[in-house]
């Protein structure tokens, strides 16, 4: 067989076969970093959800114990008892 006609046969046949192949195997490996990613999103996005929710709370019982701690009446006893009967969650 001729180097030419080997070279020429190479460039038609067997380059091609190999650049599809490595073209599948990038478009796979990219739809999979893609699914990945969006997975990572969306855990993300729920413990921010989650993390604020429990911020609130926290800052509710937080202003409860100021108004507490701040007030003088007579009827503060009385307030706690009623705020241990209640949850705040």
């Amino acid at each position: 067989m001729d180097w030419d006609l080997f070279g020429i046969l190479f460039m038609v046949v067997v380059f091609p076969v190999f650049a599809g192949i490595g073209y599948a195997i990038f478009h796979r490996w990219s739809q999979m970093k893609e699914a990945q990613m969006k997975a990572i999103g969306s855990d993300t996005a729920e413990r921010a959800a989650q993390y604020a929710a429990k911020t609130e709370r926290l800052e509710q019982r937080v202003a409860v114990l100021e108004r507490l701690l701040t007030d003088r009446s007579t009827h503060l006893s009385d307030e706690i008892e009623a705020l241990r009967d209640t949850s705040v969650n």
